[in-house]
């Protein structure tokens, strides 16, 4: 395999690769002109190449939990609209994280979509932080629970 990065083309096997091999944490090879955009795009790759598959779990799991929250926060909203507006913001994220990943792992074509939160960019992060908030002002108006005064 050519070590020229004008001519090595980035596989979901290069990645692989990479993620098992034992280094210390910043000396991955893959963002040094072989991976194409590894600050925005394929970021994943690269936090799975420094940080191994348990970095990777991690902003799995991170995602999974808000995910998880924002449709509790939309189930519990007041009114109908919260409850699909907050519906549709943890879709979207959602979608947007679950592309990205299939985009790195090669499952799915290249997009240009960002990772929410995590890849480089203004616009992408100053978006998703404000979809959040919306999120979050959605849950401060809940449903009033069933008190049980027995």
């Amino acid at each position: 395999m050519c070590k020229c990065p004008a001519i090595s083309a980035h596989t979901p096997w290069d990645i692989l690769r990479n993620i098992k091999q034992d280094r210390v944490l910043g000396e991955g090879t893959q963002k040094l002109f072989y991976l194409p955009e590894a600050h925005t795009d394929f970021i994943l790759a690269v936090i799975g190449e420094e940080f191994g598959f348990v970095g990777i779990l991690v902003v799995v799991g991170l995602f999974f939990v808000l995910i998880e929250r924002s449709l509790r926060v939309a189930m519990e909203a007041e009114d109908s609209f919260g409850r699909f507006l907050a519906l549709g913001i943890a879709v979207l994220i959602g979608i947007e994280a679950v592309v990205n990943m299939g985009v790195v792992t090669g499952l799915l074509p290249t997009k240009g979509l960002a990772l929410p939160f995590v890849s480089y960019g203004g616009s992408s992060l100053l978006l998703s932080l404000f979809a959040v908030g919306v999120v979050l002002n959605i849950s401060s108006y809940r449903k009033p629970k069933a008190s049980s005064d027995r």
